[in-house]
């Protein structure tokens, strides 16, 4: 009997169900997408009942639609967006409010009045990251103080927290009835929670935010047990969670020190694996987990993460209506040589690495007559490549050489021209593999070697195929003009929300 692994791959817009071969080919696919709520400037809400009953669909109508029985899926693997927020009641499963997404930043003045207490100088020492709006734990927080009674219910151990992959595992093991709370260490990496070294959630920083251990799911490594599945189709052991930028850097095969990938999408996240050790970045980025195999030390990873870069497009899209489809701006950028000197900073909800200003906010500069919407389209596309300069220039200063290539992923991969301006800016060829959507693929194959399915990292590495390839051509004085405009443009966005 023919054997396949299921991946489900929870984003930022929507959710898919993917299956795979034993050759990482894509077998079948289904996709819903879910609504996003913005009640207020800065605030970014999902329904994590959509997301789940979304879940419920997709996963046997891609079994149905392939021909393939349950008892055929070896292994379930789960990625998902990172630091969203869910709150639910244990006993009903239904959950408190909104799930808060890792785009909002709501909790600016929270942020800004706990950075001024004692031991907020010691948080990046203990889990790696910032003090900032991106992460879970201020979302929390902002929860446990804005709803009435919910801390009270948090301290009786009413009510349970966690990130998107622990709110579906516990849906699909059983809710209610017997659910599993579990998170994996890439998830509980991005809370501000967890200590960085030890793993595991540090009493220091859970009293530093005034978060009740009891709400908190059991952390466990990427790959493992994870339950089996009583819900949507019974019967699936549950063998892998990852973020979904570790999930990419997985399904890159980036196994070895050094090796960096940027997967395009809603944002964009650049992940450079550093081996067994946490190296502590003094640029602006995030020490996190890459992802830790079950009876293995943790690889680590340093993140440069970009808030908008396929959103820009879709900004550009819905709310302009230039373009009746996304793949249409390259076709308009097309119709122009040059940017006509329009730049946008697309700083919607703040800017992150490597220059984390939650105070700034969106601008267009260098409007001329002359502008068109052609040269619009250009900025547009330009700003991603240029975001993603700025956070590989930062990683290489924090490890002191530069990266040889990068690999690419995500839906943006499909642009040419945008692939070949970020290989003119960074100076590096840029590398898409055979299967650009790899954070399903990362977690397909995080569960598949957890089961057996694959017999070890290097038979992984064997199913990347390179597909397309870009390689640098511009010249490196105009570059470097460019970059210095981009970054004059990027500093006029500073402060049009003013820091509490």
């Amino acid at each position: 009997m023919q054997r396949y692994v299921m991946a489900i791959d929870q984003g930022t817009t929507s959710t898919r169900c993917i299956l795979f071969d034993q050759r990482a080919r894509l077998v079948s696919v289904a996709q819903r997408e879910h609504r996003q709520w913005f009640p207020k400037p800065g605030w970014v809400e999902q329904d994590a009942v959509e997301i789940w009953r979304n879940i419920d669909r997709i996963v046997p109508q891609a079994l149905r639609e392939s021909g393939i029985a349950a008892e055929q899926v070896v292994a379930l693997g789960i990625a998902n967006q990172r630091e969203t927020t869910v709150v639910w009641d244990r006993r009903t499963g239904v959950p408190i409010g909104r799930a808060i997404v890792w785009q909002d930043v709501r909790t600016e003045e929270l942020v800004a009045e706990l950075a001024t207490r004692p031991g907020a100088e010691e948080i990046r020492d203990r889990c790696g990251l910032p003090l900032a709006t991106y992460f879970a734990a201020p979302r929390l927080r902002w929860l446990l103080d804005s709803v009435p009674g919910l801390r009270a219910r948090a301290d009786r151990g009413e009510v349970l927290f966690g990130t998107m992959e622990t709110w579906i595992i516990w849906n699909l093991t059983g809710g209610t009835d017997g659910g599993i709370h579990v998170t994996d260490v890439t998830n509980a990496s991005r809370t501000l929670l967890m200590n960085v070294a030890t793993l595991s959630w540090d009493q220091d920083l859970l009293a530093f935010f005034g978060i009740p251990p009891q709400m908190l799911p059991e952390i466990r490594p990427s790959t493992g047990d994870f339950g089996v599945t009583r819900r949507v189709v019974p019967g699936i052991p549950i063998r892998a969670a990852l973020g979904d930028q570790q999930a990419a850097l997985f399904g890159q095969t980036c196994f070895s020190r050094g090796q960096t990938k940027c997967t395009y999408g809603t944002g964009s996240f650049l992940l450079m694996n550093t081996g067994n050790s946490a190296v502590r970045s003094t640029h602006g980025l995030l020490t996190t987990i890459g992802y830790q195999l079950a009876g293995e030390p943790a690889v680590y990873a340093l993140e440069g993460s970009i808030a908008v870069t396929g959103s820009l497009v879709q900004w550009f899209r819905d709310n302009l209506g230039l373009i009746a489809t996304a793949p249409e701006i390259e076709t308009l950028a097309g119709t122009v040589e040059d940017n006509g000197g329009c730049y946008i900073v697309p700083a919607f909800s703040g800017l992150f690495a490597p220059r984390w200003r939650s105070d700034a906010r969106g601008i267009v500069v260098g409007l001329t007559s002359y502008i068109t919407k052609g040269h619009l389209a250009r900025a547009v596309l330009e700003a991603t490549a240029w975001q993603t300069r700025e956070v590989l220039d930062a990683m290489n200063a924090d490890l002191g050489v530069n990266a040889a290539a990068i690999n690419v992923d995500g839906g943006m991969t499909s642009d040419n021209l945008l692939m070949q301006f970020i290989a003119d800016v960074l100076d590096i060829p840029v590398n898409r593999p055979m299967i650009s959507e790899t954070v399903s693929l990362g977690a397909a194959y995080a569960a598949g070697l957890s089961a057996g399915y694959w017999p070890d990292l290097e038979g992984l590495r064997r199913n990347w195929h390179l597909a397309a390839q870009w390689l640098p051509r511009m010249d490196p004085a105009y570059r470097e003009a460019e970059y210095d405009n981009w970054r004059r443009a990027a500093e006029l966005s500073y402060g049009w929300a003013r820091r509490p």
